[in-house]
């Protein structure tokens, strides 16, 4: 089946892993060609050996479907983004683009340079609205590992919310009237209030996994027994006696239930009033349960006993044409689990309403590539096409060389009287950029110090610390855990008030540096004026005073720890440090305590307890 004609849809949820082959039908709809899903552990406790199950859930899967090595579009789950929906004041259309990326700038809680984002403007509103995903680019990347790993290459990476809201869209049209889809998860549920054509969407921790732990605290048993005691036993209890002509222990575990799920009323209660105080939308008319966590039963009861309106399960595949080999049974019982399945199937035949794309970087380059593979091909046919010329006119060209070679030969002989004046030009000119390069290097190093004064000020901008020294030092030593710090020599001179009253340098030489002394050695007896050399820093000492407070002496630790995250993440996006904590020839890094020298204990009325801080410089700065 041709590629362009079949779309693999994989849908990450925190519990069930589920994989589609959609085929394109002659009208431009969906035909099911196979489904399997597979489920993965969601105790808390495995958390750690989640890529490696969704990997093999994945190629168990892809064999099973026969799509093994395929292009895939693939949701992630809405717990793993961050989504703001945001109203745009009125502007040109050409000037979206720059008013989003500003807006994602001031909403998104990271740097713009590490996250992958995208957006979509929003239809149906008074007000142009947009609605921004972003996810940090690491955990995107993991995710997105785990998949090629698998043996699947990326399409598209959509998100399991908007994949959903492009499903209903699809199987329900416009609805005039607000509804309200409730997908519950594993982990979390996603709230969607859809009314005409707009959406409001957000997650809430509330899902499965919630009761499983409930049931695990209630009866003091594992998360595995528990998940068993739920899928075989579980119901939920209703009001009004519901229990009361069941077996004890069941009515009890219903109660369990229950309880732990009556949390996401409340969640979608407030949800609601945010909804409309905030985005001016109206209260849901009637509701749709979507996702796994709907599964046990009477869960569509409760919540139409809770929240009192028509509730029923979400049917996305109502325009779907289910084709032959694919079990209905199975299809049946987990029809309203399959919503973002058919949204990211819509995506892939250009019937999306919503097209959140969040690529990574290993995938955008594949995409930069095949976009340059028309120009590569065509690059290829003049290259062959000017190699056949090029055979042509060889010979043409080899009755000419001798008389060019003679042309060049005097124009060589012409130029020749300016070969020493080009020389000496050339001399001048190094010299002179020695000059301006020296210039160039001093005023870097003043930019330097001004850097460092602005990254100590925010990381000290605390008022149960204070500084009151600030020092360059020439010569320090920081080695291994275990070892002290040797030969630690400020550059500013410990009397350098006085040092500036007199008219002197407040700047100490080092020893190696000083200038020479004695008869002849400079003064009235040093005709040479020989001036001691400019040290050079390689770390500053930072001293200060902490005072009581909640965290004690951990608030200076704190700054450090954040002096040092800092400046890992200047060397992750490729800027250049102002600090390196790492040991020479890679024997680690420095801890707090060789950097660090704390008091903390004083006599009785101290206002603070002394520290001293030691933060290697990233590159030597010469101080004058």
């Amino acid at each position: 089946m041709a590629e362009t004609q079949t779309t693999v849809v994989l849908n990450i949820g925190s519990q069930r892993i589920c994989v589609a082959v959609f085929e394109h039908s002659k009208n431009g709809g969906l035909i099911l060609k196979g489904y399997e899903t597979d489920t993965i552990v969601a105790d808390p406790a495995f958390e750690a050996s989640r890529e490696s199950q969704i990997r093999v859930a994945l190629e168990d899967i892809a064999t099973k479907l026969k799509v093994t090595k395929s292009k895939i579009r693939y949701a992630i789950p809405g717990q793993a983004v961050f989504m703001r929906f945001v109203k745009l004041p009125p502007i040109q259309e050409d000037n979206i683009e720059q008013l989003v990326t500003f807006e994602a700038q001031q909403h998104v809680p990271f740097p713009i340079s590490e996250v992958v984002w995208d957006y979509e403007l929003i239809e149906g509103g008074t007000e142009k609205e947009v609605v921004i995903v972003a996810i940090k680019g690491d955990a995107l990347e993991e995710i997105n590992d785990t998949v090629n790993q698998a043996g699947f290459t990326t399409a598209e990476i959509d998100v399991a919310p908007m994949a959903l809201y492009n499903a209903y869209r699809a199987s329900y049209g416009v609805s005039e009237e607000s509804v309200l889809l409730i997908d519950v998860g594993a982990k979390t549920s996603n709230l969607l209030y859809i009314e005409g054509k707009r959406f409001f969407t957000r997650s809430v921790a509330i899902g499965g996994s919630s009761i499983t732990s409930a049931i695990a605290k209630e009866y003091h048993i594992t998360f595995a027994e528990a998940e068993y005691q739920k899928v075989t036993n579980g119901l939920v209890a209703l009001g009004g006696g519901h229990t009361e002509t069941m077996d004890e222990s069941l009515a009890a575990l219903a109660m369990v239930i229950r309880n732990a799920l009556s949390r996401l009323p409340a969640e979608i209660a407030r949800t609601t009033n945010y909804y409309r105080s905030q985005h001016g939308g109206s209260t849901p008319k009637r509701v749709l349960l979507a996702g796994g966590g709907a599964n046990l039963p009477y869960t569509l009861e409760f919540f139409q006993e809770k929240l009192n309106l028509p509730v029923d399960f979400f049917n996305p595949l109502s325009q779907v044409t289910i084709g032959k080999g694919v079990d209905t049974e199975v299809l049946q019982r987990d029809a309203h689990t399959m919503g973002e399945l058919v949204g990211l199937g819509l995506r892939g035949i250009g019937k999306s309403k919503i097209n959140i794309d969040l690529v990574p970087e290993a995938v955008e380059m594949l995409r930069a590539a095949d976009r340059r593979k028309p120009f590569l091909i065509a690059a290829a046919a003049v290259f062959i096409a000017g190699m056949g010329a090029f055979a042509l006119m060889k010979n043409m060209a080899a009755s000419k060389t001798e008389d060019q070679l003679r042309t060049m030969t005097e124009v060589r002989d012409e130029l020749a009287p300016f070969h020493a004046r080009l020389q000496k030009l050339a001399k001048t000119e190094s010299e002179l950029k020695k000059v301006a390069d020296a210039y160039t290097q001093v005023e870097s190093d003043h930019a330097y110090w001004f850097d460092i004064l602005s990254e100590l000020r925010g990381a000290f901008a605390n008022d149960a610390v204070w500084l009151v020294d600030f020092s360059p030092l020439y010569s320090v030593q920081l080695v291994a855990e275990g070892e002290q710090r040797t030969n630690m020599q400020e550059v500013v001179k410990a009397d350098f008030a006085g040092s500036a009253r007199d008219g002197k340098s407040a700047i100490a030489a080092p020893p190696e540096n000083k200038a020479p002394t004695g008869p002849g050695a400079g003064g009235r007896g040093n005709p040479r004026n020989v001036q001691p050399a400019a040290p050079t820093a390689k770390a500053v000492v930072v001293r200060g005073y902490w005072r009581q407070n909640p965290k004690n002496h951990n608030v200076v630790y704190d700054i450090l720890k954040s002096i040092k995250d800092s400046s890992e993440s200047q060397k992750k996006s490729n800027a250049v440090p102002l600090f390196d904590f790492a040991l020479p020839n890679g024997k680690g890094v420095l801890n707090d305590e060789q950097i660090l020298k704390i008091s903390v204990t004083g006599e009785e009325g101290d206002l603070g307890y002394p520290f001293e801080l030691i933060l290697p410089l990233a590159r030597p700065v010469v101080v004058k």
